[in-house]
């Protein structure tokens, strides 16, 4: 049943879009053979599309002034498996005595929701929130408020949703979405065995 199993993945492992990666060469059992799993690409301009549909924003702040955001510019950040995300931000209101213009920047990881079948900006991290024309106090008040700013914006953000026939031959193979791996180019989805079902 397991040879079955190998040379019935290997011979389906170039359809369906996914492609295929060595696992570490760790043998279990003597019997046992390097295998390949499926893997899902999505690239880095499939990404930027994804997260600009949900932009631009407005976020008032305690009715003194308004915070527009415009769709962020995403980085792959290959070395900290996670991405990077600036975007261009406009203040303006009462308090400001004007406009201003400005970056807010963050980085964040990803996770797979598999009850629809996404990817999701998770675990956001503020790094700065950059208004050259503000008086410095007044900027770091902004910068305060930067972290829940960045929350809002991106927070369980959806950056790519799998298709029904994008899981067919994984569902098929007893395989589910594993690792989400950030690379030079994308994301890589890797696929996992699914737990044994109790007898």
């Amino acid at each position: 049943m397991h040879r079955r199993y190998l040379i019935s993945l290997a011979f389906f492992l170039p359809l369906g879009g996914l492609t295929s990666a060595a696992v570490a060469d760790t043998l279990v059992q003597p019997d046992d053979a390097t295998q390949a799993l499926p893997q899902f690409k999505v690239s880095a301009a499939r990404l930027q599309q994804a997260v600009a549909q949900r932009f631009p924003l407005r976020y008032p702040v305690s009715g003194l002034l308004n915070l527009d955001l415009q769709a962020p510019q995403l980085s792959l950040l290959p070395a900290h498996n996670r991405l990077g995300a600036e975007m261009a931000i406009d203040a303006a209101g009462p308090a400001l005595q004007g406009s201003h213009h400005g970056t807010l920047a963050l980085d964040f990881a990803l996770r797979y929701e598999a009850s629809d079948l996404t990817v999701r900006a998770h675990q956001l991290r503020f790094k700065q929130l950059t208004m050259p024309s503000l008086q410095p106090r007044v900027a770091m008040l902004l910068n305060t408020y930067g972290p829940t700013l960045s929350e809002r914006a991106l927070m369980e953000v959806v950056l790519h949703r799998l298709q029904p026939s994008d899981l067919a031959l994984p569902n098929s193979m007893g395989l589910q979405p594993g690792s989400i791996s950030v690379t030079d180019t994308g994301l890589v989805i890797g696929f996992v065995p699914k737990p044994l079902s109790p007898p």
